[in-house]
């Protein structure tokens, strides 16, 4: 009798191993579907350094997910594989040892963007739109992909316009690591700044406030990428951006600082325009030099030890990784 029911156990193991597979393979899927895609884009119209960036940025989330994927795995064809370690290979050599600076959909934006001029909201969000719909997932959880863009203008609306999507993980992990990278190495100051605030958690920092309030001229609107619905700012982003809307509880109220389209889209804006990120500079008596200093140093180190979780890195050494 014992025997059976050991049989009856191994077999149901069996099968949520299968289950298991089955539901990690659109990640493998959509890392190739993106990589396609973007191969597609650079034929079309170059650009610098983006593929190359995509498939760092890839690799290292295939290394860290739940069922690990290798390049060899998501390129799994040798010629396809040799042509790309032949054309970039800093990906290869360094998806092991230095963190992507932002997540795969982030690239995918800035080719659409370089497709179509910057200020063509309309063919970008809808190219976006339609590419969502060849990903591989259940609604709206599409492994690699971002649910939502924001579009920020300072003088709407002839003004110029500035992208940016929700980051793009496949795990609390990743994301986490995702955003403290941005922080460190990718966003304009002050969108760090407010993001540090709160990072890693949900509760406010005691000894730094980084917060920003965005005048009041500024658009900043943020659009669903699956059906093209307007999104108010969620609870965080209130926080963080002095955005004003939406409901004071909502059901993205347990999303990470700084997980938002909002943050991308600010930062793009803020490089560009300085004037508009001095307006919005932080104005608490906690933010000083020295505080920031310090949130900065708690951000890295905070890297580190996600860093150091299985089937990430031995040892980390700071390193992020610049393309090429």
């Amino acid at each position: 009798m014992a025997a059976a029911d050991d049989a009856v156990v191994a077999f149901a193991d069996f099968w949520r191993l299968v289950d298991f597979l089955v539901e990690q393979e659109p990640f493998r899927q959509n890392t190739f579907l993106i990589i396609d895609k973007m191969v597609e884009l650079e034929w079309r119209r170059p650009t610098t350094g983006l593929v190359d960036e995509v498939l760092h940025s890839i690799f290292f989330l295939g290394k860290i997910n739940t069922l690990p994927f290798s390049p060899q795995d998501i390129l799994s064809d040798d010629l396809l594989l040799n042509t790309f370690k032949d054309q970039y290979p800093r990906p290869f050599d360094l998806y092991s040892s230095e963190v992507p600076r932002r997540s795969p959909f982030s690239c995918v934006l800035d080719m659409f963007v370089n497709e179509h001029g910057r200020n063509n909201e309309g063919a970008i969000r809808q190219q976006l739109k339609d590419f969502i719909r060849t990903l591989r997932g259940d609604n709206k959880k599409k492994p690699l992909v971002s649910t939502a863009i924001c579009v920020s203008q300072s003088n709407p609306p002839g003004s110029d316009r500035y992208y940016g999507v929700s980051i793009s993980a496949n795990s609390p992990l990743a994301r986490k690591i995702l955003i403290g990278a941005s922080c460190l190495r990718n966003w304009e100051r002050y969108v760090p700044d407010a993001v540090m605030t709160f990072y890693p958690g949900v509760n406010e920092n005691k000894y730094f406030d980084g917060t920003i309030r965005v005048p009041e001229n500024v658009r900043c609107e943020t659009f669903d990428l699956y059906d093209g619905s307007l999104k108010p700012p969620c609870k965080a982003c209130r926080e963080l951006f002095g955005l004003t809307g939406g409901a004071t509880e909502d059901i993205n109220k347990n999303v990470p600082h700084g997980n938002c389209a909002e943050a991308e889209s600010l930062s793009n804006l803020f490089r560009r325009e300085t004037t508009v990120r001095d307006q919005a500079k932080p104005r608490s008596e906690k933010y000083t030099e020295v505080n920031r200093s310090k949130a900065e140093e708690s951000v890295r180190k905070m890297l580190q030890i996600f860093l150091s979780s299985p089937n990430v890195f031995t040892r980390w050494r700071d390193g992020f990784y610049t393309p090429q």
